[in-house]
């Protein structure tokens, strides 16, 4: 046997899925595209990532110069 659901709750159920669903477009913006959203975020993690790729680099390149590594000055 399958639960069943009346066309009432049904329909209570979309209208508050409806209103969640503008509650969040008002948010995010009325004229936004969830795909703008996501590839505004990736990009910026490309360029987080990028940051963190040269800083990464550079206290490597300070270990090697200060002969320690980088293990040893963790607290």
């Amino acid at each position: 046997m399958h639960a069943t659901t009346s066309a009432k709750k049904q329909k209570e159920f979309m209208d508050k899925l409806q209103a969640e669903i503008d509650v969040l477009q008002k948010r995010i913006g009325k004229d936004e595209s969830a795909e703008a959203i996501v590839s505004r975020h990736i990009n910026l993690l490309h360029r987080y990532n990028e940051a963190k790729d040269a800083a990464q680099l550079l206290i490597g390149r300070v270990s090697n110069f200060t002969r320690s590594s980088t293990a040893s000055r963790r607290c």
